[in-house]
């Protein structure tokens, strides 16, 4: 009796556990399916689970179209993703370790101020971002999308909550064998705390991917946009383009299923060793 219970609830957990994984796969169904049909199959009221040809020749159509310079912005997007994480992570990161670390009586006081700029809505500093990005010639240039966002609290937060928890053992043996605070973060330190490095690096790499406005406001000429605003210009006043925005959309995501399949699991557990509850 008991065994067919244990099986009963195995079975129910398996079948949820299905039913959840459609229900989150029929975002992509929807994307492949338009992205692969034509106007006609995409706006018709008969709903048709596949369409009736599949146009492959979408995903030419894509690249081809002079007017939005697409394969430029998933070059934009993929150079601000990563230098935006990997400045993201060694700012964050060294700005962690030194609120953890370094002996400073003001240390407490610098941290709670970097935890209250949080506090301040992204509307408050947009303005004066814009015109400081301006004023400096960096309109439609690389160094105006990736230089204002380089800098995380929230990354810093969660540096400093791993540091505080790392063995100090570790750091003592180094201070021994005679290395200072900047060795002992770049040997000792950043080797054993890849996994946060993980986590962090790809919560920033999506939010950089995925961002938009301010993309939208600085990359102002077309050799600047970015993906996300490459795909709002195929939905514009003057024209609807629905295939090929269901086309771009689904190429637009592919980078971003691949860094979270590689580090999912990093996810969860660096998390987890920064501390947050």
């Amino acid at each position: 009796m008991d065994d067919a219970l244990v099986r009963a609830g195995r079975a129910l957990r398996l079948a949820v556990l299905i039913a959840l994984a459609l229900l989150f796969l029929i975002p992509f169904y929807l994307l492949l399916r338009n992205g692969l049909s034509s106007e006609r199959d995409i706006t018709s009221p008969e709903w048709t689970f596949f369409p009736h040809e599949l146009r492959w020749d979408n995903v030419h159509e894509l690249f081809a179209d002079t007017s939005v310079p697409f394969a430029r912005s998933l070059l934009n997007s993929a150079l601000i993703a990563v230098a935006t994480t990997l400045g993201t992570l060694l700012l964050a990161s060294l700005a962690g370790y030194g609120l953890a670390r370094i002996p400073y009586r003001h240390a407490d006081k610098v941290f709670y101020g970097v935890l209250g700029t949080l506090l301040i809505p992204a509307a408050v500093t947009f303005v004066p971002s814009f015109v400081l990005v301006s004023s400096l010639g960096w309109i439609s240039t690389l160094r105006g999308l990736i230089v204002p966002t380089l800098f995380s609290a929230f990354a810093c937060f969660v540096f400093r909550q791993y540091f505080l928890g790392f063995p100090r053992e570790l750091e003592d043996a180094a201070q021994v064998d005679g290395l200072g605070y900047w060795r002992t973060y770049w040997l000792i330190v950043v080797p054993n705390a890849r996994p946060v490095f993980a986590a962090v690096g790809t919560i920033v790499f999506l939010g950089a991917w995925n961002s938009f406005l301010w993309p939208l406001v600085i990359g102002q000429d077309q050799s600047a946009w970015t993906v996300q605003v490459a795909l709002s210009s195929f939905t514009t006043a003057q024209v609807i383009r629905l295939h090929e925005l269901f086309v771009a959309a689904a190429v637009s995501i592919l980078p971003l299923l691949v860094v979270f399949l590689v580090f999912q699991r990093w996810i969860v557990t660096g998390v987890e060793r920064s501390g947050i509850d």
